[in-house]
């Protein structure tokens, strides 16, 4: 037997069983067995009474006697029930689907040992296929006995805990010829580590808790070792294969623009940043580094002093961002920055005329054109450089590899690469997911910026609401009202945008009201962003359109209708919308007056914090990693116990063991390494490509 064994060789499975197995759990190998990892464990030296027994769905022990066994037939449906007693009160055992032999096996009126979950039925504790052991028989190499997941379709197949416990103990006999060890004798000796091998079987059978923490401890440390290793190893690679133009100047239009033009004194987070990038871009070797901020923390003033760099340099730049109108504000906010300077600048989207067109064209290819701004109509092959030296990538999970690719092919020497992202990402993600790239973080908000106040509000107090946003008015600020649909549901009693609409210009019929949504064309969001944007219109009404690439300073009121629809990331980039300007701002979330768990943890999350980094950690403990990362997520390694919300201090410990080892051996050819490269060339294999595209 070895790792890559089809399991229907495995003692007790065979073919037909291998089969089910194999479609249920995706489990085809002897290695996907092993790693079959159990996800709690039942205490065997803790026996329960009935009488105290309070909690439904909750897998128990039990000891007492099994009596009045009988047949009940209703209608067309058998079940085999029984009459189970400790002592202490009785309870049902019932099997729906049962044979002869389990009828005819049954100890009755012995005492025995009972393992299974708690239910209720009229009023009364009950147990569906209860797993039995008489004391003679029962297991004591073990007390803690593993419980592993499963479905009804199994177990109706006589594929309960039982039967994997069995094939388990069968697969973990061979644990010796089949689990090597991967790190080397000093990593082991630095971090106490058990063995492979006996983490391997004291996280099936633990000898006591103690065991079982070590072997967890052990197996945690591994995956996140080896996939920060295969990551770290494609940085390696990256900085050492991969040119770039070095800027190693920085000249009269950065000194002039910083020195003359400059609107704000920058933060000390800005000027750290640039810093790294500064230094990053003096090298013959491309950056790719990502750069993280919440929103407002002055990302784009960033950016646009790196491209002044590349303009002193001989270099153009460009800025692809996902939507129309993000780029139209980058481009807005970028050009009345440069207005008083002689660096030219152009926008270029799928909406950009055909006249508009040839004139980028020409200025691009003759030099005459520093900066482009886009959507992904910079990505056309039509769409030629003189000498691009910088791309900025905004929100880069929403481009695809192969369209990031193309910015590479348009320069001889790949551009250096800065990703930007307004929705900041849990720490542990970002050291995890973006270890292959150089991370930079803006955590702090340019001066003067007053902290956004956030409410909540029930239907109760729509009336005061409406009020609130009258007075802002009346001072002279504009509100957004945000619903989440623009269509009628059926299923969904929540106020589509245009009732919305409808109701909002009821309640506020002495101003202009103005509607934004995804389905205009863009022409008409233009035209309706332009309204708001200069005043002429007091009150937007719009979706989740806004939620990135709308800048109005003026606007200093967010009203979120159906607030709990929304997740919390998303609140918080549509909160960001308000108090970009020097006034108070205010997000008021409307809700309905029940609300789930989750929903009134993600809106007290809200209203207590405006920490972009501390609500992506509430995100991710509520969601998960997988629904954050989304689309970034394809080809990341399956972590079978790594947690990412819990397991930061393990993250961090084997981030700075990986990045010692490579610092002493880079191309891990000591003696000691190579049962970490071996292991690692075996297990990560296509999972982890040294790909060149960030």
């Amino acid at each position: 037997m070895n790792l890559e064994t089809s399991i229907e060789y495995v003692k007790g499975i065979g073919p037909e069983k291998a089969k089910l197995i194999r479609n249920v759990l995706g489990i085809s190998t002897v290695e996907d067995l092993l790693h079959f990892f159990p996800i709690r464990y039942l205490d065997k030296s803790k026996v329960h009474r009935i009488s105290e027994l309070h909690d439904v769905d909750t897998d128990v022990q039990l000891k007492g006697r099994i009596t009045h066994l009988q047949e009940i037939e209703t209608g067309k449906i058998k079940r085999l029930s029984a009459r189970f007693s400790d002592g202490t009160g009785t309870m049902d055992l019932v099997w729906f689907q049962y044979s002869k032999w389990l009828k005819e096996q049954l100890p009755v009126n012995r005492e025995v040992f009972i393992f299974g979950k708690i239910n209720v039925f009229n009023s009364q504790f009950s147990m569906a296929h209860p797993e039995i052991e008489g004391e003679e028989s029962k297991d004591t190499e073990s007390r803690l006995r593993p419980i592993y997941p499963s479905s009804e379709k199994l177990t109706k197949r006589g594929l309960n805990q039982r039967f994997f416990q069995n094939v388990l103990k069968n697969v973990c006999k061979e644990i010796p010829g089949l689990i090597q060890e991967n790190f080397p004798e000093y990593l082991m000796k630095a971090f106490t580590f058990m063995s492979r091998q006996h983490a391997y079987l004291n996280i099936h059978f633990p000898k006591d808790m103690e065991y079982f923490e070590k072997a967890d401890y052990r197996l945690k440390f591994e995956e996140s070792f080896f996939f920060q290793l295969g990551y770290a190893l494609k940085k390696l690679h990256h900085k050492s294969h991969t040119a770039g133009n070095p800027f190693p100047v920085v000249g009269e239009s950065f000194n002039d623009f910083y020195n003359h033009h400059l609107p704000f004194e920058l933060t000390g987070a800005q000027k750290r940043v640039l810093k790294e990038i500064r230094l990053d871009m003096k090298r013959p070797v491309q950056m790719n580094r990502l750069l993280q901020g919440d929103v407002g923390s002055g990302k784009t003033m960033v950016a646009l002093l790196t491209m002044l760099i590349a303009k002193d340099n001989g270099f153009q730049s460009c800025i692809m961002a996902p939507t129309e109108i993000l780029a139209q504000q980058h481009y807005n906010g970028i050009r009345e920055l440069l207005k008083d300077t002689e660096v030219k600048i152009r926008l270029l989207t799928g909406s950009s005329k055909i006249s508009e067109r040839r004139i980028i064209h020409e200025q691009l290819e003759s030099g005459e054109l520093s900066i482009l701004v886009g959507t992904h109509a910079v990505l056309e092959d039509k769409v030629k450089f003189k000498n691009l030296g910088l791309a900025i990538i905004d929100e880069q999970h929403r481009f695809g590899v192969a369209q990031r690719a193309k910015l590479w092919a348009k320069n001889k020497i790949p551009p250096h690469i800065l990703i930007m992202t307004a929705t900041p990402i849990p720490r542990t993600l970002a050291m995890s997911f973006y270890s292959d790239l150089d991370v930079s973080v803006i955590d702090e908000l340019p001066v003067g910026r007053k902290p956004i106040i956030t409410a909540h509000r029930r239907e109760k107090d729509r009336a005061f609401v409406y009020n609130f946003c009258r007075e802002e008015i009346q001072k002279g600020r504009q509100v957004y009202f945000v619903y989440p649909l623009i269509e009628e549901s059926e299923t969904l009693d929540y106020k589509n945008l245009m009732t919305g609409m409808e109701n909002v210009m009821d309640n506020f019929p002495h101003y202009n009201v103005t509607m934004l949504h995804g389905k205009m064309k863009p022409d008409e969001k233009d035209a309706a962003m332009n309204y708001f944007a200069s005043g002429k219109a007091e009150i937007m009404v719009a979706t989740t359109v806004i939620e990135v690439g709308v800048n109005v300073p003026n606007a200093s009121v967010m009203v979120i209708e159906s607030s709990e629809r929304f997740g919390l990331s998303q609140l918080h980039q549509l909160r960001g919308r308000v108090g970009r300007g020097a006034e108070q701002s205010y997000c008021i979330l409307m809700t309905s007056d029940k609300l789930s768990k989750d929903s009134r943890t993600r809106i007290k999350t809200m209203v207590d914090t405006t920490d972009g980094f501390k609500i992506s950690e509430v995100d991710m403990q509520l969601r998960g990693p997988g629904d954050i990362l989304g689309t970034q997520q394809s080809g990341v390694v399956d972590f079978k116990r790594l947690d990412l919300v819990k397991d930061t201090v393990i993250i961090k410990t084997t981030k700075g063991a990986v990045e010692k080892i490579l610092k002493n051996d880079p191309l891990l050819s000591a003696t000691d390494h190579q049962s970490l490269k071996n292991y690692y060339v075996r297990q990560y294999k296509g999972k982890n490509k040294w790909s060149k595209i960030s």
